[in-house]
């Protein structure tokens, strides 16, 4: 009985009226009446006070933590509540805080490792398949030639072209997954310096125009010849950013199509833009196709080559100059891919004297 909010109330307020009718019978003039009153009265709102503080400032309380904690002994970190009662006396409710911070801190724990563990599963299955296509195409040739094909003079070199093709693919996914692990990893440094964006550009598109002549594209770079668009960062590795973002609208653009190139400077900051009048990205894949080989057409992309992880390296460059690749598509319409860059304090100067 002791040990129930009802029981405890019941022997306070006992005690309590007790005390009370002692006190009064100290008086002259208190009569049986004036003590059976005075004692029920007290005794009745002792033990309502009594129970109530009891019953929903500490029992509650104290349940709620015990719930609390045996979920945790049973790892069961799910329902948490976010808050505990505000009517709860200040110490229990220190104590269910921190309990219930600890759980939800479990939790996120919990959630974050099965993330990471379904990650790891689709890492693991996509880089097989990307090791896969050309290391089968390579043994296909080099098996051909073996099994009596290698007599063929003219078959010989076609075959043995093609799994230099394959080999030549594998040898640069490789080397990205080096060069991303090792940005992820912080083991690449980057090489600060002073240069003009706008030569970057230039070297990039002059680079695959020939690529972009192919198909019958058009690629335009727009910029403000009177203005140099100077920076402070790794000047190779912007370079590959260029690179990356213009040779992805020649892949994903329609033969015909065009791309535009636009270098922009406003107050501290210059803007490199690259849209093209392609197919465009469905909604629901702009938010992953920075992620390691996640490719919005598999079979369109395979068949134009690429490792995949092109974008993610440009999202990890640019983290690294303290900057982000943003992205806007419009499905029939074309994609926009932009970054910024700082503008360096004399490419400023020379802005306004101008």
């Amino acid at each position: 009985m002791l040990t129930t909010s009802r029981g405890i109330s019941l022997l306070l307020a006992l005690a309590i009226s007790a005390l009370t009718v002692l006190f009064l019978l100290l008086l002259d003039d208190a009569t049986p009446t004036l003590l059976v009153v005075a004692g029920s009265i007290s005794f009745s709102v002792s033990y309502i006070l009594m129970n109530v503080t009891l019953e929903f400032l500490i029992f509650n309380e104290i349940s709620n933590i015990y719930g609390v904690l045996e979920k945790i002994q049973k790892k069961d970190y799910s329902n948490i509540p976010d808050k505990s009662d505000k009517l709860s006396i200040s110490p229990l409710r220190k104590i269910n805080k921190t309990i219930n911070s600890y759980a939800q801190a479990k939790n996120k724990e919990i959630e974050a490792l099965q993330k990471n563990a379904e990650f790891r599963k689709e890492f693991i299955a996509d880089i097989s398949h990307e090791l896969k296509t050309p290391i089968f195409a390579a043994q296909g040739y080099i098996h051909t030639l073996l099994d009596g094909a290698v007599e063929d003079k003219s078959v010989r070199l076609k075959f043995l072209k093609r799994a230099a093709k394959s080999l030549n693919a594998l040898d640069k996914l490789v080397q990205d997954m080096l060069t991303l692990n090792q940005m992820e990893s912080g083991v690449v440094k980057f090489h600060y310096e002073s240069f003009d964006v706008k030569e970057v550009v230039h070297e990039v598109i002059e680079e695959l125009e020939h690529k972009a002549s192919k198909r019958h594209m058009l690629i335009r770079f727009y910029y403000d010849k009177e203005k140099t668009y100077r920076t402070f960062a790794d000047k190779e590795k912007i370079f590959r950013v260029c690179q990356n973002l213009i040779s992805n609208s020649i892949k994903y653009n329609n033969d015909g199509g065009e791309i535009d190139v636009t270098l922009k400077s406003h107050k501290n900051q210059l803007t490199v833009e690259v849209k093209d009048n392609g197919k465009g990205i469905p909604p629901e894949d702009l938010k992953r196709i920075f992620e390691r080989f996640y490719r919005v057409d598999k079979s369109r992309n395979r068949e134009m080559g690429g490792t995949g992880l092109g974008l993610a390296i440009v999202k990890h460059i640019l983290e690294g100059h303290k900057s982000k690749i943003s992205v806007s598509s419009i499905l029939g319409k074309g994609s926009v891919f932009s970054f910024e860059l700082p503008l360096e304090k004399s490419a400023k100067a020379e802005d306004i004297l101008s």
